[in-house]
């Protein structure tokens, strides 16, 4: 990536995180009295997600050796994950940021249709985990906490929804999902003619791509069902999080209820945040996800605002930590030959 459009990143990014501070509703004092309580405790809460960080730059490598070798450093690999991580938080419609930014990132080692392929795959493993971790959600709700009617029918919505994107996920692995997206744009009003021109110049590569999509499924099952258990173990691992902040900030015990708890608030604050995945940092839906879940496991207004305030931080700490990283370790070493970029069969 030419350090022109490198910095244009930077820029976008660095004012995303500037407004959000601006824009954080809280006062000064109540901030300080939040990390004040919290004390030692923002250590595990931010650290945890080094460790989560960590695990999606390995998922994305395994992606990467399905479809042939990995030249990029795993260093490097997860330096590029938590700044694409940082640029979705900050910029609207999330994926409009970090993704073009890792793809741009990894061009230059494997070639622009292994780099879009397995982009776009992490994405949907990443997306796909979210799914089955939120159908684990609505089977531990059932059994762990009373049911009123009207939850019924919201896990049940839930759940619908869920197996929804589960189908419409397996069928993206089996056969690639990227010309049905570029057909999908091209039916909007405004984008035809953009949609229709863009898959007839590049529709040899959008083949391709998605042929390297379904070949990870399809011949490559061992990096497949690799890459999706490191994603989901992911997601319940991210409970520890709000486990911890269970443990500030209320009377619960360290118990394995507690943690279902902390998964609970989780899954469901999660799933009302990416429903507005257009905002950036999800502002006002997540705090909103916190409340509406911690209240229904009878908890206090002040615990899901204290939570909330947490995760805030923690965020505005890694969003600043991946615009920063943007600007470091930025030297092109060992670029591959990138000249056949076609899918190699498997042998």
């Amino acid at each position: 990536m030419s350090p022109s459009i490198r910095n244009i990143f930077f820029a976008i990014g660095l004012a995303a995180v500037v407004i959000m501070l601006l824009t954080f509703n809280v006062s000064f004092v109540q901030l300080w009295q939040q990390l004040t309580t919290a004390g030692y405790w923002l250590i595990p809460i931010i650290g945890m997600w080094l460790v989560l960080y960590a695990m999606n730059a390995f998922t994305w490598k395994v992606i990467i050796r399905g479809s042939g070798d990995c030249p990029v450093r795993y260093l490097r690999l997860l330096k590029v994950t938590i700044s694409g991580f940082a640029l979705n938080y900050a910029t609207p419609v999330g994926l409009l940021g970090g993704e073009p930014y890792k793809i741009m990132e990894l061009t230059p080692h494997i070639g622009v249709q292994r780099a879009s392929s397995s982009v776009l795959l992490f994405a949907m493993t990443h997306i796909f985990a979210h799914f089955w971790y939120w159908v684990t959600a609505v089977a531990l709700y059932l059994v762990y906490v009373p049911v009123n009617l009207p939850m019924a029918l919201l896990l049940a919505i839930v759940l619908l929804f869920s197996a929804g994107g589960i189908y419409l996920f397996v069928c993206g692995y089996r056969k690639g999902m990227v010309v049905k997206l570029v057909r999908l744009v091209a039916r909007i009003p405004g984008l035809r003619k953009w949609g229709q021109r863009f898959e007839m110049r590049h529709a040899d590569d959008l083949q391709h791509i998605d042929a390297q999509i379904a070949q990870l499924h399809a011949q490559r099952k061992t990096n497949f069902y690799a890459a999706f258990l490191l994603e989901y173990v992911g997601r319940v691992l991210q409970s520890f999080e709000i486990y911890f902040m269970l443990l500030l900030f209320t009377d619960l015990p360290a118990s394995w209820l507690t943690f279902v708890y902390a998964l609970l608030i989780l899954a469901f604050t999660s799933l009302f945040a990416n429903l507005l995945f257009f905002l950036p940092l999800q502002l006002g839906g997540r705090e909103g996800g916190f409340a509406m879940s911690a209240a229904n496991l009878g908890m206090t207004g002040q615990v899901s605002m204290s939570i909330s305030i947490l995760c805030r931080v923690r965020e505005l700490f890694w969003t600043a930590v991946g615009m920063m990283l943007i600007k470091v370790g930025n030297g092109q070493r060992n670029p591959v030959d990138i000249r056949v970029n076609h899918v190699q069969p498997n042998h």
